[in-house]
């Protein structure tokens, strides 16, 4: 699959002079709710309602979606308010009923973007469809395994992609719900610039407190549009209430959002560009040989503890590092979250370069 430019024409179809919105309930639960929420988006920037219809859970015990009856109420709030409907499928047999009702943009879960046999029978029953199809990252934070759901699709003749940037399952206590991993989207775009990305703050946030400010920081980073959850009553919501909004709270939320350019083209701007980047070239070198020396001690760490039959691993300077670090970060403006992740892969580094001490 190659970049190009027709990747991105049917965003460019919906004629927008601001992101695409796609908003509407996780999960679809009656159908006055249904209802409820799309004709209080009618009048709005959103362009496409959604709704969960089928609610694959975690565990099972839990609401796991209406069905079939859903796509009936999507189709009717359509027909009242001139919204387009999308919903999230997992199976072909979702497919299939998505396709028979309708539905205007389907898009593939992150969970199922973990499997590519799943993905392949989604792909091989939506050959040649003309709705959009979007890819949510999978749990994992795994490019190629993103990027391959959507080669799949491509590959059995679907024009309309694009994907979705949900956040990264981790074991690690952070703010978020999901960890952004933005390196990883950021890569994604360097790849395929005009494949359109959009942001679901909801899945990262897991607050709704949270859901402006990521918004505008992957705004900031050109993303194309944005997914959130929304229902006129979030904290009695069947599913996810804690990071969904009300509809005046998401039109609040687009109200505020900044839309930046993606370039500036004055000869100020263009000065001051160039020389601060000239800076940070020269800083990324001086990284580069700060590393290069710190790994040249651990390989002279690896051969002292070879020499004395010492393990390589020693979990009390490990611990006693990170504490120190973390806290000399913080007096430098660097969060907690890049000091950890920052020096566990230079320990990771250090360790691989040990290894080779002792097996040489």
């Amino acid at each position: 699959m190659e970049n190009k430019k027709e990747m991105r024409k049917w965003l460019e179809d919906f004629n927008l002079n601001h992101p695409l919105v796609i908003a509407g309930p996780c999960s679809a639960e009656t159908e006055d709710q249904v209802l409820k929420i799309a004709h209080e988006l009618k009048d709005s920037k959103v362009s496409v309602f959604r709704a969960g219809i089928w609610k694959p859970r975690t565990r099972p015990g839990g609401f796991e979606g209406v069905g079939e009856i859903g796509l009936k109420w999507l189709q009717k709030a359509k027909a009242e308010t001139g919204l387009l409907m999308g919903t999230e499928v997992a199976t072909a047999a979702h497919c299939k009923l998505a396709l028979e009702h309708d539905i205007d943009v389907l898009w593939v879960g992150a969970r199922t973007t973990a499997n590519p046999f799943a993905v392949q029978e989604i792909a091989d029953t939506l050959k040649g469809t003309d709705k959009i199809v979007l890819v949510k990252n999978p749990v994992n934070p795994d490019l190629a395994l993103w990027l391959g759901g959507v080669e799949r699709l491509h590959m059995a003749g679907i024009e309309k992609l694009g994907v979705i940037h949900r956040g990264f399952s981790t074991y690690e206590k952070t703010k978020y719900r999901n960890i952004p991993e933005w390196q990883i989207a950021i890569e994604l775009q360097n790849k395929f610039p005009d494949l359109p990305l959009i942001i679901d703050p909801s899945h990262i946030t897991g607050d709704r407190k949270m859901i402006f400010e990521v918004t505008q920081e992957a705004l900031d980073l050109n993303y194309d549009g944005m997914i959130i959850e929304t229902h006129y009553d979030p904290d009695n919501a069947w599913s996810d209430a804690a990071q969904q909004v009300t509809p005046d709270v998401l039109k609040q939320i687009i109200k505020d959002l900044t839309i930046r350019k993606t370039d500036d083209t004055t000869d100020q701007y263009t000065q001051k560009m160039t020389k601060l980047r000239a800076n940070i070239d020269v800083l990324d070198a001086n990284l580069l040989e700060l590393l290069g020396k710190r790994m040249k001690v651990a390989d002279e760490i690896g051969q002292v503890k070879k020499d004395a039959n010492v393990a390589i691993l020693q979990n009390n300077r490990w611990n006693e590092i990170l504490g120190k670090m973390i806290l000399e970060g913080e007096k430098k403006g660097l969060t907690e979250e890049f000091v950890l992740r920052m020096f566990k892969a230079i320990h990771q580094e250090s360790i691989g370069h040990q290894e080779k001490i002792f097996n040489a």
